[in-house]
């Protein structure tokens, strides 16, 4: 062999070496990125899951079956029974890979006996104030934390937010402030994944702007279903222009809809939202997913 060929054998081997350390190493930064990618699947109503890397949270789950409950009273379509549609996989596989609960508040389509009678009593759960908290470890619930301002879990960060789950209007009256009560949302953070703010039962106040700005969420997820009571004008929850706001509130952000078309005073359809959002040439910014449907971000 000559210099020259042994020169040119040795360049190829050195080449093929560092091509196959770079590939192995892509291969592993792949393999990396897929791990912590931020998913949500969507269950139904407001019960999502969220998952950072091998951490999944069920969020507010309701897990009845279709027709279990009647509809609400002083409510949009009381007459109809909830949930109106049922679940798209069953209960114990939406339970089977999660980690902790986040209970954003008690309202029955939040947090219903099938939930409480289907996750092991000894599971971490978050709770939005000691009230809340209090009665679901008289539920028979072990590992209940307040979630008062700030949490860690799992390497994932909670923050809690503000909202109000109806208008001023609905809260001067004692009876329906008391029915309606308190919600809250969650900022989920953790190191080198995008920051997720779920919005909660709540209509657009200052404290959505606020968390807005201080959190700046590459991912805001909304309930949009825009629920009615008979009696008052505006909704409980948000609807289809607090989606166009939140495109315009938090341009970078990735607007998920959800808590639509499974409770009787949704007066939102996922169609209807669909048709607003092309209106409004803002499809490229805004999941409408289906029951049992997941993003990848």
């Amino acid at each position: 062999m000559t210099l020259r060929t042994l020169a040119s054998s040795l360049a190829m081997a050195l080449s093929l070496t560092v091509g196959a350390v770079a590939a192995q190493a892509q291969a592993e930064a792949s393999e990396t990125d897929a791990t912590d990618a931020v998913q949500l699947q969507q269950i139904r109503n407001a019960t999502v899951k969220i998952t950072y890397g091998d951490t999944t949270f069920l969020i507010d789950p309701m897990l009845s079956k279709k027709g279990t409950y009647p509809g609400f009273e002083g409510t949009y379509r009381s007459t109809l029974r909830n949930p109106l549609v049922d679940l798209p996989m069953p209960a114990q596989e939406v339970i089977a890979d999660v980690d902790a609960v986040i209970v954003t508040h008690t309202h029955l389509d939040h947090w219903d006996d099938a939930a409480q009678q289907a996750l092991p009593k000894d599971i971490p759960l978050f709770a939005q104030h000691q009230a809340d908290a209090t009665m679901i470890r008289e539920q028979g619930f072990t590992n209940v934390r307040v979630l008062s301002y700030k949490a860690e879990f799992d390497g994932v960060t909670l923050s809690k937010t503000g909202g109000q789950h109806g208008t001023d209007e609905m809260y001067t009256s004692p009876d329906v402030a008391t029915f309606l009560g308190d919600a809250m949302g969650v900022v989920f953070q953790a190191p080198g994944q995008e920051t997720l703010y779920l919005v909660g039962d709540t209509i657009w106040r200052d404290e959505v702007d606020l968390a807005l700005e201080a959190y700046d969420p590459e991912i805001v997820v909304l309930n949009a279903g825009y629920a009615v009571m008979s009696d008052y004008d505006g909704a409980i929850i948000m609807g289809k222009e607090d989606v166009l706001r939140a495109t315009q509130a938090a341009p970078e952000a990735t607007i998920v809809a959800t808590h639509m078309d499974a409770i009787n005073h949704m007066a939102l359809t996922r169609d209807e939202l669909r048709e607003y959002v092309q209106e409004n040439s803002i499809e490229d910014r805004v999941e409408i997913p289906e029951d049992g449907a997941t993003i990848n971000f």
